[in-house]
């Protein structure tokens, strides 16, 4: 029931979200194959040139008009018929409420429309920054992540997505005292660090340039900012 009212009032079927992030989870934004795939659907690098992250304005925008239902009821059909029949019923759901309050008054419809696809691109332009400058090819350091204390407290230490990607079981209130087992590594590694929230990650003044060559990047180890939590 939560799940369902969840999915109408955000607009968007809360069993296709878990769908999609698993997914996620499964590809880590990987660079596409020879066939120009991604297990990862909405990977940074699926829609790029040459191996490299797509332009963060283009997936940002654009990416709302990439999603593909379909593909994620097939993948939930044929691991969970009964789950692809809940997702499916969590869609029809805010789609019949949407519809019902149009009817009731259009306004609602002009109000809602703009918002709820801005609201989808905000979602988009803070997922791009969670991986952009990461490593898709260095499990420790698939994600990039930010310790800004503020928040960090307010969303439940999801700044920690480095962490989160490398081991995504660890509970988010384990979260500090993991990255602290695990700094050396990081470092090793060259995890990026970036100071800002990840929805604000244009303004961070270390970000690499969109278009430069993942592999000369690689030359430049960004240095981890902050200390260990502890």
């Amino acid at each position: 029931m939560f799940s369902i009212l969840e999915s109408i009032t955000v607009g968007f079927s809360q069993i296709f979200y878990e769908c999609i992030h698993m997914q996620h989870h499964k590809g880590n934004a990987d660079r596409p194959d020879e066939h120009g795939e991604t297990i990862d659907w909405i990977s940074i690098y699926k829609h790029g040139h040459e191996g490299e992250a797509e332009h963060p304005l283009k997936y940002t925008f654009f990416s709302f008009f990439r999603e593909d239902p379909k593909t994620v009821f097939k993948e939930l059909k044929r691991k969970n018929p009964r789950e692809a029949f809940w997702g499916i019923f969590e869609l029809a759901s805010f789609v019949t409420t949407f519809v019902i309050l149009g009817i009731l008054n259009w306004h609602y419809i002009c109000f809602l429309l703009p918002f709820y696809y801005f609201g989808h691109c905000l979602s988009y332009l803070n997922g791009y920054y969670r991986h952009y400058g990461g490593n898709p090819d260095e499990p420790i350091a698939w994600g990039v992540s930010t310790y800004s204390k503020l928040y960090n407290w307010t969303w439940f230490f999801n700044g920690y997505h480095a962490e989160h990607h490398f081991r995504p079981k660890v509970h988010w209130t384990r979260m500090q005292v993991f990255r602290d087992q695990i700094l050396e590594q990081q470092r090793a590694a060259g995890v990026r660090v970036i100071k800002v929230p990840h929805a604000l990650g244009f303004l961070d003044p270390d970000l690499p340039r969109v278009n430069r060559p993942f592999r000369r990047r690689r030359l430049r180890r960004h240095r981890l900012e902050s200390e260990p939590a502890s």
